[in-house]
């Protein structure tokens, strides 16, 4: 039993050690070839760094937007006549809302004196007999509250309020900033697809001309009793190194870029007063993007090495 256990283990080692021997042998052929390997590589690398890039973009729109949109307020302007009472039941139902993160009192008396420190218009304000500001409520919104959608019906149940006079928050910059990471988000959806179709077929050409260029090794192979299986694998393995260094260098690609940029990003941010920073590939995304560039290079592989080896027969 131990012996047919044995002789199992070592089919499997040797099963193991001949792809081992495939796959770097393969690697050789890349160097046998290095003009045309080299462009072939080039083409996935950009053809995968262009989505990549894509998607830096509109992870970094994505950000900003939740920036901005965690600014989002909305300004409750009380009628005159409002007493501290109806301030206080107000300012309780608004706590309680899912909507709402956070609820700022500002009296009337606290906005006058705020407003003659900012104007400099003290001594004009100081002629009035009455105070003509109205006491305000400053909500800021939870993200439950923050898409335009809950943000408009969340400004009409404040229009209906008794105590409530005027009830103030754009709306429309929230609608532009949230239309456009969405149509960012299908542009990038779009060419990613559009340029991961170029990664296969460029994939797939390139082994049919390998494949065609070894036409008659392939047949004295087949004349000797080779099966398609055996002839595939060596073509096989060409592909997932395409995929591999391609991934390699469309990651390398996409670093140069955002380091690049990240200087001129990190300027811009200081005019506006925000220490905003670029934000480049994870280590998940970065593994996640080799991977996609191996699995779509292997996928091409095989449907074209398949293919095309099975239409070679020896005369």
């Amino acid at each position: 039993m131990s012996r047919h256990k044995l002789s199992w283990l070592q089919r499997l080692a040797m099963y193991g050690l001949d792809h081992l021997r495939q796959l770097f042998a393969s690697l050789g052929e890349l160097w046998r070839t290095p003009l045309s390997s080299l462009m072939t590589i080039a083409v996935l690398g950009v053809s995968l760094a262009l989505p990549a890039s894509f998607f830096v973009l509109l992870k970094n729109a994505e950000s900003v937007s939740a920036f901005w949109q965690s600014k989002a307020q909305i300004s409750l302007y009380l009628q005159q006549d409002t007493t501290e009472q109806q301030v206080t039941e107000l300012q309780q139902r608004l706590s309680a809302m899912p909507e709402i993160d956070t609820v700022t009192y500002i009296s009337a008396e606290q906005g006058l004196n705020d407003f003659k420190g900012a104007a400099g218009f003290a001594e004009a304000l100081d002629l009035l007999t009455d105070n003509p500001l109205p006491a305000v409520f400053i909500l800021g919104l939870s993200e439950a509250g923050r898409s335009p959608d809950a943000a408009e019906l969340l400004l009409a149940d404040m229009h209906a309020e008794p105590t409530v006079a005027t009830a103030r928050l754009d709306m429309a910059w929230l609608a532009r900033l949230s239309g456009i990471v969405d149509l960012l988000r299908q542009v990038v959806v779009g060419m990613a697809g559009l340029l991961l179709a170029g990664v296969l077929l460029v994939v797939s050409n390139t082994l049919r001309l390998n494949i065609l260029n070894s036409r008659y090794e392939i047949e004295v192979m087949k004349l000797v009793g080779a099966t398609d299986r055996f002839i595939q694998r060596p073509f096989l393995y060409v592909g997932l190194w395409y995929g591999i260094i391609g991934g390699l260098l469309a990651w390398w690609l996409t670093l140069v870029m955002v380091f690049w940029l990240s200087h001129k990003v990190s300027a811009l941010a200081a005019l506006y007063q925000s220490d905003f920073d670029l934000l480049g590939l994870s280590l998940e995304e970065s593994l996640l993007l080799i991977l996609t560039g191996t699995l779509l290079s292997l996928l091409a592989s095989g449907f074209s090495v398949r293919r095309h080896i099975r239409a070679i027969e020896p005369n």
